[in-house]
């Protein structure tokens, strides 16, 4: 087993089969790739001219380069090919059946030192190897797309493999400028394992109505700075792809969170599939292109669906930094704020901290001292809610609890102008109940920013059964005017964000929790493999385990479903006091400040 790995065959010429041909080329491997498709085979070959030439266009390789890198690339259509191989990867369809067909075949043809790896995201590498003659060199070796871009390559082990053979791929993911992970065999592994979930919840939000596809796919880009939406991505994984994997995970987990929601099914067998056939949850401008064209279920440009009320003043309750943040968008905006708080005095230095942050964007560049100016002398600081008596749109942020809320809204209930809209900021609360703590329910309605809230672009718009229309288009169109792109959602606990978020964050808590994986493998792996700007144990830490853990048990009240079942080793670490950064440790320590 203690072969460097200098001839490698890969077995399937599809988009992942070809991708990972061309790193192997270019790290100076003789690669051997084979297709039982001619096509296939003539395509992947056309693909690396195309990669090696656009690489020596941007001067990344010399033109000599290229041409070795291309003379080490040999296409074969019969799996005889690969007899001088060290190391084959397969990476035809996601069906055991043909999988086990190419390792019994490469069993009659490859030495007995040769190691064979299964490109699978989701099947059984165990399985797998126990069907074949030397269960001990078969290994999974995980990449993802787009190969040549992304760094993450899983390996995974059965409890069979050689550890040899481990380290020789290890070695070689090295070697291609790629991290590798180990990790053990269970479906989807570490990224697919908590990404696949996380995207079948989105597709059965959309399923339901819940909300558009392109607020659910605005919603997780802008409130979580992911490079795509779900339903985007599982276009671009390819629907049937992800149904195949669910139903893996379903089997090994049982869990109804991983059971594909009844969507995958329909798209798939009406062929639905997503990019590669130019329709899935989104209409493409032709079978494998990523330009998305308007379709029946694309929403109308002009949008609100009415007029809305007038709104020239904006009331903002509450003295942390959400309210300071707020009272800064709109005032930006150039309405003319009062931000009320329980005090004079906790109501001025709530302005005296916008006054900070406006001072940071003079600092950098991003306003001018007369726009700071302009903007601090629209906030009037005031240490009661009576100042509201005469604003058009009143939205509170205090703390996360009902019946403080409640308690509010009655007041502003009595306080407000007839006509004025009154909005709640909560990120997981019943909006109604908010609601029904007044004499006009018709007029509340959620508006949930994200911390921080000047920057942060998304707002989700909740609208219970009884928000009057033009209430609804009143926030519609305030929302544009403060520049944030407003989601529509529906009155039940996450709204979007939270509720296809935290069920994630849950999962990799039970990874830990089950000894597959570390932290750091784990924030690894969400990071390189499922493009999040932070892993889940660097951003729970940062939101604060207590907040977490108060939304999951939200979420499992709401929908009743033992998988959002906090996990209890989140509740113990709450319970002994590590709430992270803000205690100086949570699921990791931190250096006192």
């Amino acid at each position: 087993m203690d072969t460097p790995l200098s001839t490698i065959a890969v077995v399937g010429l599809g988009t992942m089969g070809t991708g990972i041909a061309d790193i192997l080329v270019r790290a100076g491997r003789e690669v051997v790739g084979i297709d039982i498709s001619e096509s296939a085979a003539a395509r992947a070959v056309a693909a690396l001219e195309a990669s090696t030439a656009r690489a020596v266009a941007r001067e990344r390789i010399t033109e000599d380069e290229r041409q070795d890198a291309l003379a080490r690339f040999r296409v074969y259509t019969d799996l005889q090919a690969a007899a001088a191989a060290d190391l084959v990867i397969e990476v035809v369809p996601e069906s055991y059946e043909t999988k086990q067909e190419v390792f019994r075949a490469l069993d009659g043809i490859v030495r007995t030192d040769t190691i064979l790896a299964t490109g699978t995201n989701a099947l059984s590498v165990t399985r797998l190897a126990a069907d074949s003659a030397h269960p001990e060199r078969v290994l999974g070796l995980h990449f993802f797309a787009p190969v040549q871009a992304m760094k993450l390559v899983e390996v995974v082990s059965s409890v069979l493999t050689d550890p040899r053979a481990v380290e020789a791929v290890t070695r070689l993911a090295e070697d291609l400028g790629k991290e590798p992970v180990a990790v053990g065999d269970r479906a989807g592994f570490i990224a697919d394992g908590l990404l696949f979930g996380y995207l079948n919840q989105a597709a059965a939000m959309y399923e339901a109505h819940y909300a558009s596809r392109e607020d659910i796919d605005a919603a997780m880009k802008l409130g979580c700075g992911l490079p795509m939406g779900p339903l985007e991505l599982l276009d671009l994984v390819g629907v049937d792809t992800a149904r195949t994997v669910l139903d893996a995970m379903y089997q090994a987990s049982h869990d109804r969170l991983h059971a594909p929601a009844p969507i995958l099914k329909q798209l798939s067998e009406a062929g639905l599939t997503g990019r590669k056939a130019g329709r899935g949850f989104y209409t493409y401008a032709a079978p494998g292109s990523a330009e998305k064209v308007d379709d029946a279920l694309t929403p109308a440009a002009s949008g609100t669906g009415g007029a809305g009320r007038e709104v020239r003043s904006v009331g903002v309750a509450g003295s942390g930094t959400m309210a300071s943040g707020i009272a800064e968008v709109f005032a930006k905006a150039g309405y003319d704020v009062v931000l009320a708080a329980r005090s004079q005095e906790k109501a001025d230095a709530a302005k005296a901290f916008v006054a900070k942050s406006l001072a940071r964007s003079v600092d950098k560049g991003r306003m001018t001292g007369e726009a700071r100016d302009e903007t601090l002398a629209r906030i009037t600081p005031a240490g009661s809610l009576d100042a509201f008596a005469e604003v058009d749109l009143a939205v509170e942020a205090v703390a996360e609890d009902l019946e403080i809320k409640r308690e509010l809204f009655a007041r502003l209930d009595k306080i407000c102008k007839p006509g004025a809209v009154l909005a709640t900021t909560t990120s997981s609360l019943p909006v109604v109940a908010c609601a029904q703590a007044t004499s006009r329910p018709q007029d509340v309605i959620g508006m949930h920013f994200f911390n921080p809230a000047p920057a942060m672009k998304l707002v989700e718009i909740v609208r219970t059964v009884l928000t009057a229309d033009d209430v609804h288009a009143t926030v519609r169109e305030v929302t544009a005017k403060i520049r944030k792109h407003g989601v529509d959602c529906g009155d039940r606990a996450g709204f979007i964000v939270n509720a296809l978020l935290f069920p994630y964050l849950n999962n990799a808590v039970k990874m830990v929790q089950e000894h597959y994986a570390s932290l750091d493998d784990i924030d690894t792996a969400m990071k390189l493999g499922g493009g999040y700007p932070m892993g889940p144990f660097e951003l729970l830490d940062v939101v604060g385990l207590d907040v977490s853990l108060a939304i999951e048990k939200v979420l499992h009240r709401e929908f009743r479903d033992p998988g959002l079942a906090p996990a209890p080793l989140l509740e113990h670490l709450v319970a002994a006091g590590c709430l992270g950064r803000k205690t100086g440790r949570g699921f990791r320590e931190y250096a006192r400040r």
